[in-house]
């Protein structure tokens, strides 16, 4: 019997193209072999550093010996039973441990989902049941899924919401605050109000959804005091206020949920992504009073809370715990941007760097003029930076952001090899 030819990246990009949707997008035309911590080895044997950590999942890295072993163990017990139908200690245990660790000095409760999309659909369905009101407000540049009821709520066009309309009614979109491109704390805020006067009065809004740092649209930072006065505002009104954790969240900021760092306790809090370090699971954690409003048999999953997750999700924590990863994610991040500041010394097009712990990130722009967002040159480095061994991710609402998620687990050696990629990069695709 003949071996069968080696996999070629080209050769599985044709397989790709002829068998997927074109609207299954591709970052990179590199196929994975094998992943270890902070590096991944394609089909051809090319090494690379991860620094996008599958959008913000890999907190703990490429395949924790620890996350492996719990998942191991569960294997050999049972992998699926539909907790609606036979409950399992292990997503008992995990959503006591969330409780835990959630902010606010109230009582707690945590339901398990197996997408992000679907935590914020069910928060959106909790806040509704609890509130007896319909409509929401979110956030312009705010990320929050590709379920209808998710696109509405984003505050982004393209890619996400380009032909998919009419998305859901009673969704309504102030402005996020963002200093840097013109957007005071007041303003963001007098558009909340905007919003009472022209579009939905206060009474009827169910809640506002907000992420602490925005991640699709460019990891722009909430600032403490427009949390607390939003927090405020939805206190005065009797609107629940909902944290979007679902990338911040799991220790990427330097705290496990990012709202924290503002000492702001929301009446829930989605989360998902790095929870269980590439296991699909999400969370919605929130008041106990508030998430006990929808009936029995109103909330849950097929799926939802997976054994296996909740196995990997327990293990998460205690590396968490065990290896001070949340210490780490300040430490990395200050690394981090102290190494991108230097970098933008020689660099004109990085406008900004900024960042919450380890969720860091650079926009690029025209001659650093932050009125010139420069999308191509984002392009063009995360495609030098792929040619030279290292994975970038683009966002940003106008795609001239380079955000930083590697694994908290990856040693300065890595982080440092993978700067010096993005400073070479930099200067190769400037040339001329």
């Amino acid at each position: 019997m003949q071996n069968k030819p080696k996999a070629q990246n080209a050769s599985l990009m044709a397989r790709r193209q002829a068998a997927i949707p074109r609207g299954v997008g591709q970052s990179h035309e590199v196929f994975i072999a094998r992943g270890e911590n902070a590096e991944i080895w394609d089909v051809e044997g090319k090494r690379y550093i991860d620094f996008a950590g599958g959008i913000a999942v890999l907190n703990t890295g490429h395949r924790h010996p620890a996350i492996v072993e719990a998942v191991k163990a569960q294997l050999d017990l049972y992998t699926h039973t539909c907790f609606q139908v036979l409950p399992y200690e292990p997503y008992v245990e995990l959503a006591e441990r969330i409780n835990a660790l959630a902010p606010g000095d109230f009582a707690k409760k945590t339901m398990f989902l197996t997408t992000g999309s679907e935590a914020v659909e069910n928060a959106v369905k909790i806040a509704r049941s609890y509130t007896k009101r319909a409509a929401v407000i979110a956030f312009t540049s705010g990320y929050h899924g590709r379920t209808l009821l998710t696109l509405g709520l984003t505050g982004k066009v393209a890619p996400y919401k380009t032909g998919f309309g009419p998305f859901p009614a009673e969704i309504f979109h102030a402005q996020f605050p963002d200093a840097l491109h013109g957007v005071s704390v007041d303003e963001s805020l007098a558009s909340v109000e905007s919003i009472f006067k022209n579009d939905v009065e206060a009474g009827r809004v169910a809640a506002i959804i907000v992420e602490p740092v925005q991640g699709e649209g460019g990891f722009n930072i909430a600032p403490p005091e427009f949390l607390q006065r939003l927090r405020a505002l939805c206190d005065q009104h009797g609107i629940l206020l909902i944290a979007d954790e679902i990338q911040t969240g799991a220790g990427r900021t330097g705290t496990w949920f990012a709202v924290e760092q503002s000492g702001v306790a929301p009446d829930m809090i989605t989360m998902a992504k790095s929870m269980a370090g590439g296991f699909p699971i999400s969370a919605v954690v929130g008041r106990a009073e508030v998430m006990d409003a929808p009936a029995p048999g109103g909330l849950g999953g097929t799926y939802a809370g997976s054994p296996l997750s909740c196995a990997a999700a327990l293990a998460v924590l205690d590396v968490f715990k065990k290896e001070n990863l949340l210490e780490r994610s300040r430490q990395l991040g200050s690394h981090l941007i102290a190494s991108l500041k230097t970098m933008a010394t020689r660099n004109r097009c990085i406008a900004d760097v900024r960042g919450l712990g380890a969720m860091v990130a650079i926009e690029l722009c025209k001659g650093g003029d932050l009125r010139q967002p420069d999308a191509d040159m984002a392009k063009r480095l995360c495609a030098e930076a792929t040619r030279r061994g290292l994975i970038l991710l683009s966002c940003g609402t106008y795609g001239n952001v380079i955000r930083i998620l590697v694994p908290l687990t990856a040693s300065d050696a890595i982080v440092d090899e993978g700067l010096g990629i993005i400073d070479a990069a930099l200067a190769a695709i400037q040339v001329g």
